[in-house]
């Protein structure tokens, strides 16, 4: 018997497995975050301990390859729950070491004392985000560091609203707040940069927005999918083009004190 946590795992790893081919090509603010959270590592890269590097939820490694390619050094193991992500990634790079291991599990023993920890859009996925994040804070050596970028509540605010007004529920995933997750890390990062950063676009329907989660596996809920009926009062009630689309993605970089 499966608890709803297991479920909403199981169901997280199959819809990024059907959308793993095509992952890398649709996932473009995913790929900009990564450069852009690899470039707030690099004042680091002379500084950081010995240790095992890792990139937590890594996917087909899109931000393993641009820490690399910023800071040098070891590769990073890449560990992902979803087995064809992390194929996909090995076609690009054999020789790069990757684990499959579901983050809800905590960390692998082997990467307790770790010299680089990293994540991105990874850690919204996980079960009670905050406690994960101070998990892998404990985790890291003195002198370790923390690179996370998450996107946080406040993200795509039209749609709950959109589900009000059509008088049903909003199947959105519910992601961490910002300060709840700074909270956790600031007793135990030395915190290097902190940001709040929100990337907005076009909005072109309810359909289109929808369409574009689910072509990288991002569609995953823990509410019931909608009816044929239900989808219709959403798509009727969404905002028009003069409201956009608006991501909120907390993206911090701390030494462990």
């Amino acid at each position: 018997m499966f608890t709803p946590e297991q479920r909403f795992s199981a169901a997280v790893q199959q819809c990024f497995a059907s959308r793993a081919a095509s992952y890398e090509h649709q996932a473009r603010l995913q790929a900009a975050i990564a450069q852009r959270l690899a470039r707030r590592c690099r004042p680091l890269a002379a500084e950081l301990p010995a240790g095992p590097r890792a990139d937590l939820g890594a996917g087909s490694g899109l931000l393993a390859r641009a820490l690399h390619s910023q800071l040098g050094g070891p590769t990073l193991l890449q560990l992902d729950a979803c087995a064809p992500l992390l194929k996909q990634g090995q076609q690009r790079d054999p020789a790069t070491p990757r684990l499959q291991w579901d983050l809800n599990q905590g960390l692998p023993h082997s990467l307790q004392g770790a010299a680089l920890l990293a994540s991105s859009f990874a850690l919204q996925w996980l079960e009670q985000p905050d406690q994960q994040l101070e998990h892998w804070c404990r985790a890291l050596r003195p002198g370790g560091c923390l690179a996370l970028a998450v996107p946080c509540q406040g993200s795509f605010s039209l749609w709950p609203e959109a589900a009000e007004r059509a008088g049903v529920p909003c199947t959105a995933l519910e992601l961490p707040a910002a300060n709840t997750l700074l909270a956790q890390a600031e007793p135990w990062l030395e915190l290097q940069h902190q940001s709040l950063l929100r990337f907005s676009r076009s909005n072109h329907g309810a359909l289109p927005f929808l369409q574009e989660f689910k072509a990288i596996g991002a569609q995953a809920s823990r509410a019931p999918q909608l009816t044929a009926g239900e989808l219709r009062q959403l798509i009727r009630h969404w905002p028009g083009p003069e409201s956009a689309i608006v991501w909120h993605v907390l993206v911090l970089v701390g030494r462990k004190r």
